[in-house]
């Protein structure tokens, strides 16, 4: 094929020795396009329990990734892993504990839909609706959407709405904008310095629930499940959900 004008070698394929190595080569490539457009836009690697392509390892060994994909709803990305692999939100947790002793900034947790297929529905397919951010932006432009997802100002859900999101003072504030008839149950989930993976912290049934840090404490974020049953999961008995951003404690001064 003959292209007038060919792309530049950021569209093309990056190649490399390894899956770091490639994912790197691809992560630099948007960054730089980036840098050289001022263009906001950012590179995501997508749900790395498809055919369980993607390690812990080969993301800890990444620079310059900012998110993770805590849900996805295609029915083949295996968010609970298996008896080799672990799920994806411990995968998240691993990887943020290896980015904070190495000082970088830590992933904040995407929810998509991947969606494929929109004439035929179930769990078979890959449908619209099933997982999406909530973002604090003063616009839908895509400069401020872009900036407040980078700022961790939004949450992740499969059906949850949140009210507040409050932290302040090393206390984190969870509020549900509740349903009628359905109950919440708030987890604060998060690892210390002596943690060698991530663990549940603090749990409330309740619509409203806090969490103070510790100096301990490498970060805390929340998971909400509710007790309504998603309707067309990518699997059966799935209750709708939201995953807040992971927060570090704040020095005093």
């Amino acid at each position: 094929m003959f292209l007038a004008n060919p792309p530049s070698v950021q569209t093309l394929p990056q190649g490399g020795e390894s899956v770091t190595e490639i994912m790197q080569h691809h992560v630099d490539a948007v960054l730089s396009q980036r840098r050289e457009t001022g263009v906001p836009m950012f590179p995501h690697i997508n749900h790395p329990n498809f055919y369980y392509g993607v390690s812990v390892q080969d993301i800890m060994d990444l620079h310059g990734e900012r998110f993770f994909e805590v849900y996805n709803g295609h029915p083949l990305v295996h968010h609970y892993g298996d008896s080799l692999h672990p799920g994806t939100e411990a995968m998240w947790d691993q990887i943020n504990m290896s980015y904070f002793k190495k000082e970088q900034p830590l992933l904040l947790g995407l929810a998509t839909d991947d969606s494929h297929n929109y004439h035929q529905f179930g769990g078979a397919y890959s449908n619209a609706g099933r997982g999406w951010v909530m973002v604090l932006a003063d616009s839908l432009t895509p400069r401020a959407l872009i900036k407040a997802l980078e700022a961790g100002d939004f949450y992740s859900s499969t059906g949850v709405t949140l009210k507040e999101i409050n932290y302040k003072e090393n206390s984190l504030e969870i509020s549900v904008q509740a349903e009628t008839q359905i109950a919440y149950t708030i987890e604060f989930i998060g690892a210390t310095k002596e943690d060698s993976q991530s663990r549940v912290l603090k749990t409330v049934e309740s619509n409203n629930a806090a969490f103070v840090l510790k100096e301990n404490h490498l970060f805390v974020r929340t998971r909400v499940i509710s007790s309504k049953i998603k309707t067309n999961p990518f699997q059966e008995g799935e209750f709708e959900s939201a995953w807040t951003q992971p927060v570090i404690y704040q020095k005093r001064h």
